[in-house]
C-alpha cells in the first residue's frame, strides 16, 4: 500500500525535491537565529566598548560591538526575506502539487469505477462511493503534501538543535532530548486508537452521504406519499450514529492533543529547572540557558508540527485504505487484448445449459437454461416476475457472466471475445432507463458520440420523440433536469430507443423498452423497431404481448425454464398459458 502511494509522487517529482529543498533552507535559517543570538549576547553587548575591524578589498574600517550587532541583524532581515520566499515556494507549490495528486487519484478511482463489474454495483452505495472519491482523497492529499514536508523539517529542527546544544553542554542536553523522545513516544501510542476511530467516521460519513442521495432523489416519491417525517426520522438515525462516531474521535483527539501540550509544558520546565541548576553548579552560563530556551521554543514547533502530522496521517491513511482497497479489486469480467474482436456478427446465439444465481447462489434464476437463437430471428420472451427475462438480456453482453454453462455468439463463447467489441455489437435498452444530466442532444449522442446532428434528429424521429423536442423553446440543446426529472416516463424511453438508432447495432435486446409508452405511441415506433431490427437478431422482453406478437418466436418462462415455445398462431392453437395471459 505505500507502495502505490509513493507512487503517485512520480509525476510530480521536480517539484517534491525543489518543495523538500525549500523546506531544508527554511530549517537551515530557523536554526541560525539562536546561534546569531548567542553571538551577540557573549561577544558584543558585554564588550560594546571594544573595537572590532572588518577588512573590505585593500580598506581596514574600524567598528565597535554595537555596528556588529546591527550587521548581524541586516543579515538576518535578508536571510529571513529569502526565507519567506522560500516559504511561499513550499505553502504554494506543495499545496498544488497535493492537489495535482488528489487529481491523479481520483482519475485513477474513477477509471476504476468505470471497470467495475454489475455485481460491485450491486453492494456498494453511490453515496459510499462518492465520498471514496472526494472527502478521502482530500485527506489523501492534504497528508500527500504535508507530512513528507513536516517530517523532513523536523528532522532537520532535532537534528541540527541537538547538534549545536551539545556543544554547549552534552548532558544537559541528552536529558532533555531523552523527554523530547517521551513526546514521541506518546505521540505514536496514542495513534493507533486515533486511527480507530477515524475509520469509524470514515465509514459513517460514506453511509451518511448515501443516505442523503438516496433521499434526495427519492424526493418526489417522499412527497406523493406523505413521508417526510419518515425520512427525517430515518435519516437521524445515521445521523446520529455519525455524530457519536465523531464524538469518539474527538475524544481520542482531545487526548492526544492534550497530552502532548502538557508534556510540552513540562519541556520547558524541565529547561528552567534542569538550566537553573546547571548555571548554579557553574556548567553553563545564562547566556547559554537563554538558548537552550531559544532552541527549546523551535522545538516546540516541530513536535506541533508532528501532532498535526499524526493527525493528518491518521485521516489520510483511512481514506488511502479505502481507495487502495477499491484500486486492488479486479473486475472479473474484463477484456484481454488478445481475445477476439466481434465484427459483423450474424448473430446467431446459443444459450447451453447455462445456471446462474445472484449473491454467490443464494438467489437462483436460471437452471440447465438452453435456447438456440437464429440469425435475423426476432425471439419475444414473457413470463412472470423473477424467471429470468431481464437476466438473460443481462448474460448476453456480459454484465454478469454464467456460473456454468455456456453463452455462444456465432460459435464462439462470448468469454472468447473482447468485451468492448461484444457490447459494441449489442444494442441493449433496459426497463430503467437512464438519462444524464445535459441537453436531450447529449442523452441521444450516448448512443454514438460521434455522430452528426443529422443523424441525432433522424434517430429521434424514428424513435418518435423529435416532435416533442422541437417544441421546446431550446429544442435539443433542451437540459433534462437531474435523472431526466424534466421527462416523463414514455420520453424517457424514446430517448433510451433513439440512442439504438443511432447504435446501429448487429444484435438488439430490448428490456420491457415500451412499457412507459401509450399505446398510441408504441404502435407508432413499431414500425420503426421492425425496420431496425430487419436481418438483425432480436430478443424482446416484454409484459405487454401486443409488443412481441410479431416475433419470428415466443418463449414463456416459467421458474423451471421454458414452458412454451413458437410464433403468435401456434401458441394460440395450443392454448396453454400464453393463450391464457391472452385472454386476460
Amino acid at each position: 500500500m505505500v507502495k502505490k502511494f509513493i507512487s503517485y509522487y512520480r509525476n510530480h517529482m521536480t517539484v517534491f525535491i525543489l518543495d523538500l529543498a525549500s523546506a531544508f533552507g527554511m530549517s537551515v535559517i530557523d536554526l541560525l537565529y539562536p546561534i546569531a543570538t548567542r553571538a551577540v549576547l557573549n561577544s558584543y553587548i558585554p564588550n560594546d566598548n571594544i573595537n572590532f575591524v572588518i577588512q573590505l578589498g585593500n580598506s581596514i574600517i574600524p567598528n565597535d560591538g554595537l555596528r556588529m550587532i546591527l550587521y548581524i541583524g541586516l543579515g538576518l532581515f535578508i536571510i529571513y526575506l529569502f526565507r519567506a520566499r522560500l516559504s511561499f515556494y513550499v505553502t504554494y507549490n506543495g499545496h498544488i502539487m497535493g492537489t495535482f495528486i488528489q487529481r491523479d487519484m481520483r482519475k485513477d478511482l474513477f477509471r476504476k469505477y468505470e471497470q467495475l463489474d454489475y455485481e460491485f454495483y450491486d453492494d456498494f452505495q453511490t453515496g459510499v462511493l462518492m465520498s471514496y472519491i472526494t472527502n478521502h482523497l482530500r485527506d489523501i492529499s492534504e497528508m500527500a503534501h504535508h507530512v513528507p514536508e513536516d517530517l523532513f523539517i523536523s528532522g532537520i529542527i532535532f537534528i541540527g538543535s541537538f547538534i549545536f546544544l551539545s556543544t554547549i553542554n552534552f548532558i544537559l542536553t541528552i536529558m532533555l532530548f531523552v523527554f523530547v523522545l517521551l513526546i514521541v513516544v506518546f505521540t505514536w501510542w496514542r495513534r493507533k486508537k486515533l486511527l480507530e476511530t477515524q475509520r469509524s467516521v470514515r465509514k459513517l460519513h460514506g453511509e451518511l452521504n448515501s443516505k442523503i442521495e438516496n433521499s434526495l432523489s427519492g424526493i418526489r416519491l417522499t412527497k406523493a406519499y406523505n413521508n417526510e417525517d419518515f425520512e427525517v426520522e430515518r435519516f437521524q438515525g445515521v445521523n446520529e450514529s455519525y455524530a457519536n462516531s465523531s464524538k469518539d474521535a474527538y475524544k481520542e483527539m482531545a487526548i492526544f492533543h492534550v497530552g502532548n501540550e502538557f508534556l510540552i509544558l513540562v519541556l520547558n520546565l524541565l529547561v528552567l529547572v534542569l538550566g537553573g541548576v546547571f548555571v548554579y553548579l557553574g556548567k553553563i552560563d545564562y547566556v547559554d540557558l537563554f538558548t537552550y530556551f531559544l532552541y527549546i521554543n523551535f522545538l516546540v514547533r516541530p513536535i506541533n508540527r508532528l501532532i498535526s502530522m499524526m493527525q493528518q496521517i491518521q485521516q489520510g491513511t483511512a481514506g488511502f485504505e479505502q481507495f487502495y482497497k477499491i484500486m486492488q479489486i479486479e473486475p472479473k469480467i474484463k477484456s484481454d487484448k488478445n481475445a477476439l474482436k466481434l465484427e459483423n456478427p450474424t448473430g446467431r446465439i446459443k444459450f447451453e445449459n447455462v445456471n446462474f444465481s445472484y449473491n454467490n447462489g443464494d438467489l437462483v434464476v436460471l437452471k440447465n437454461f438452453s435456447l438456440e437463437v437464429k440469425p435475423g430471428e426476432k425471439i419475444g420472451l414473457i413470463g412472470e416476475t423473477g424467471v429470468g427475462k431481464s437476466t438473460i438480456s443481462k448474460l448476453i453482453p456480459r454484465f454478469y457472466d454464467v456460473d456454468s454453462g455456456s453463452i455462444s455468439i456465432d460459435g464462439v463463447n462470448i468469454k472468447d471475445y473482447d468485451v468492448y467489441s461484444l457490447r459494441r455489437a449489442i444494442g441493449h435498452v433496459q426497463q430503467d432507463v437512464f438519462i444524464f444530466y445535459g441537453t436531450l442532444k447529449d442523452n441521444i449522442l450516448y448512443g454514438n458520440p460521434e455522430a452528426s446532428d443529422e443523424e441525432v434528429v433522424a434517430a429521434a424521429k424514428r424513435a418518435n420523440i423529435h416532435e416533442f423536442i422541437i417544441d421546446l423553446p431550446d429544442g435539443y440543446l433542451t437540459y433534462t433536469g437531474e435523472k431526466g426529472v424534466k421527462l416523463s416516463g414514455g420520453q424517457k424511453q424514446r430517448i433510451a430507443i433513439s440512442r439504438l438508432f443511432l447504435k446501429k447495432p448487429k444484435i438488439v435486446v430490448l428490456d420491457e423498452a415500451t412499457s412507459a409508452l401509450d399505446n398510441v405511441t408504441e404502435r407508432l415506433i413499431q414500425s420503426a423497431f421492425d425496420d431496425l431490427v430487419k436481418e438483425k437478431t432480436a430478443i424482446v422482453i416484454a409484459h405487454r404481448l401486443s409488443t412481441i406478437q410479431n416475433s419470428d418466436r415466443i418463449i414463456v418462462l416459467g421458474k423451471d425454464g421454458i414452458i412454451e415455445m413458437g410464433n403468435h398462431d401456434e401458441l394460440v392453437a395450443l392454448k396453454g398459458v400464453y393463450y391464457n395471459l391472452l385472454s386476460e
